[in-house]
């Protein structure tokens, strides 16, 4: 097993940097970056620190609703990917995990 860190950026669909949705917008960074691997998802519902429930329906609002992005990272590329944000201003909720991280066949994962 190795020590890494869990990454998840919280954000709305809407959002957008340079033209593009801040989820796509991050997942491509994080590539460039070589970070292996990365996700977004969208909630169903869903509520921030301004309490206001965000749900999915058809009268949804487009871009309203809660995206999730994760990643997994070794402590430099946390950096490097919290650096370029800081850079582009973007200011978003993280929530960050120290976590082991291994493959289901190795051995030293049991």
């Amino acid at each position: 097993m190795e020590s890494a860190v869990y990454l998840r950026f919280y954000m709305h669909e809407g959002q957008h940097l340079h033209h593009k949705p801040l989820y796509e917008w991050l997942l491509e960074l994080a590539r460039g970056l070589g970070i292996p691997g990365g996700a977004a998802f969208r909630a169903i519902a869903g509520y921030g620190r301004h309490r206001r429930l965000h749900e999915e329906h058809f009268f949804e609002l487009a871009g309203d609703l809660p995206v999730e992005v994760v990643f997994t990272v070794r402590p430099e590329q946390e950096r490097e990917l919290l650096d370029r944000l800081r850079q582009e201003g973007v200011s978003i909720p993280v929530l960050r995990s120290e976590v082991s991280i291994g493959r289901s066949d190795d051995p030293a994962a049991s």
